[in-house]
């Protein structure tokens, strides 16, 4: 009788050696942001459950919108993104990660100077992760899976270390674009702020001033 190789002996493999190759700056900055996360996710919890009847999807953009990369490995972050923060139509409808500019959001903040190398380069190193354990657990890369596929694999990779802290970097800057000043590219629209029913404080950061380049200038002062 022929014996079938055990997907699941795989998946553990490959997670084990993504486990061993995070960088210990990507554990400490993680916890450094933990207490940041869990007042984003406490503020949107509480604030988002009596906003979110008040939301409707804006078309166009504003002049803060940026092009994404729209190719891979950015499809798949996209996808996982939506899968994080999806939008819910109907009685309590709320914004989804596509609506606030996530993506474009992460790729401005990768691109920034004073962002570790090392999270663009987790992120793109857990697209490979994440497809090597969809096509071991599903038959097809991470983009090709329906939703309930797709809930299968992240639910395996949390189960990592590394899968964890992937996800929980994803779901940050996903609450940060929910927050942010437009300027930075994230918050279409001011969708979030909308749906949360926040007035933002005043003066509002122009495109010149933005917090990377006032440090640069106190720098050479």
């Amino acid at each position: 009788m022929k014996r079938f190789k055990n997907p699941n002996t795989n998946i553990k493999k490959m997670l084990a050696q993504w486990d061993a190759e995070i960088p210990e700056s990507i554990l400490l900055q993680q916890k450094q942001r933990q207490s940041r996360r869990l007042f984003f996710g406490q503020s949107v919890a509480l604030i988002g459950g009596v906003a979110t009847a008040s939301w409707v999807s804006a078309k166009g953009s504003t002049k803060a919108s940026l092009k994404p990369v729209l190719s891979e490995p950015w499809l798949t972050v996209s996808a996982v993104q939506e899968h994080l923060f999806p939008r819910i139509t109907g009685e309590h409808a709320s914004p989804g990660a596509r609506d606030i500019q996530a993506l474009e959001y992460l790729q401005a903040m990768l691109n920034t100077p004073d962002v570790d190398s090392d999270e663009g380069d987790f992120i793109i190193k857990g697209v490979g992760w994440l497809n090597g354990v969809a096509n071991n657990l599903a038959g097809h890369p991470f983009i090709k899976l329906n939703k309930a596929d797709r809930e299968r694999v992240l639910k395996k990779i949390s189960a990592s270390t590394s899968g964890e802290n992937w996800l929980s970097m994803l779901l940050n800057y996903i609450f940060e674009a929910l927050l942010t000043d437009p300027v930075y590219g994230g918050n279409t629209n001011k969708t979030g702020w909308q749906w949360l029913e926040h007035q933002a404080g005043f003066p509002r950061p122009p495109t010149d001033k933005k917090y990377w380049l006032l440090d640069k200038y106190k720098r050479a002062i």
